[in-house]
């Protein structure tokens, strides 16, 4: 049975940037064994496979995998997905569009607004379907500087120190002293487990405050090798988690507050990933992820 399949390049106006994901449709009828082979024969970050949705009402239910496992959420499937589903509805047109689209994801519901306008790369923002909360606990920070090749003195900045949270998935979230030390992290196995934990998918979100664009927040770079990912271009649902750090650390006051997050920079994969965080009596009220995404290729799988 041939099946229709879309890569797109995700957190990027432009194709050969951002974050490319697989997107296979009419997967009904795949085993979970068999998506999990066609995640490995992309072999890029995430493949989704697309069903019929549980409720009629809702667009579609999504199973994503990395190459080396399945994951219960992640932000650049959700955002490109959506964008593409939302072009799949409209077809080729002229006038701009609008639309709701309804995900179904292991970890829930996921509502994405989509904007799509002719001649530009369509836009989605998703609300987080489950907020931030702590994960379990990172090792010292010299054993996370070895983890990372860097020294002791380059983790951490401002009042900022390593922490977890998750948001769907757990990640360690590790503050460098700024974009020499962000570039020159290099992932050392022997101390990943003791630093970032023996789950089975220990993933470390290393961020500065510095960044190479004006109009971004923070620089980030993602490692999970466990999930078959050696360095993450754009980790949609790293920066739902990071959510959490930012209220942790930086206490923003009451009201909604934009972050641009850059990522992929060093990977010659430049991203730019929206956050938008809801602050009512001091505490995270939602969480919003949002990003643009250009299809780059499309054909069949013969499988």
């Amino acid at each position: 049975m041939a099946r229709r399949f879309f890569v797109l390049d995700v957190f990027t106006n432009q194709a050969l940037a951002g974050n490319p994901l697989a997107v296979v449709l009419d997967a009904d009828g795949l085993s979970e064994a068999r998506m999990q082979a066609i995640a490995r024969e992309f072999n890029l970050s995430e493949t989704v496979f697309v069903l019929p949705a549980d409720n009629p009402a809702h667009s579609a239910k999504l199973r994503i995998f990395t190459p080396a496992r399945e994951l219960p959420f992640a932000g650049h499937p959700t955002v490109g997905t959506a964008i593409l589903l939302a072009k799949e509805r409209f077809g080729d047109t002229d006038a701009d569009q609008n639309a709701v689209v309804m995900l179904e994801e292991a970890v829930g519901n996921v509502r994405c607004g989509v904007v799509l306008k002719n001649g530009a790369a369509g836009f989605a923002e998703f609300d987080v379907p489950r907020l931030p909360r702590p994960a379990d606990p990172v090792g010292d920070k010299d054993i996370i500087a070895a983890a990372l090749s860097l020294e002791p003195n380059e983790v951490g900045f401002e009042n900022h120190r390593p922490a977890a949270f998750e948001a769907g998935v757990p990640y360690a979230f590790v503050p460098v002293a700024n974009l020499d030390a962000l570039s020159r992290v290099r992932p050392n196995m022997t101390y990943w487990t003791d630093a970032f934990g023996g789950g089975d998918h220990p993933a470390a979100y290393v961020y500065c405050r510095q960044t190479t664009a004006h109009d971004s927040t923070f620089s980030a770079r993602m490692f999970a090798p466990g999930m078959g990912i050696v360095e993450d271009p754009a980790t949609g649902s790293a920066a739902a988690a990071f959510a959490g750090v930012v209220r942790h650390f930086d206490e923003p006051t009451d009201g909604t507050h934009y972050l641009r997050i850059e990522q992929g920079i060093d990977m010659g994969r430049p991203s730019m990933i929206d956050l938008e965080i809801d602050v009512d009596n001091g505490t995270l009220n939602a969480v919003r992820i949002g990003g643009q995404a250009v299809i780059v290729s499309k054909g069949e799988l013969l499988v």
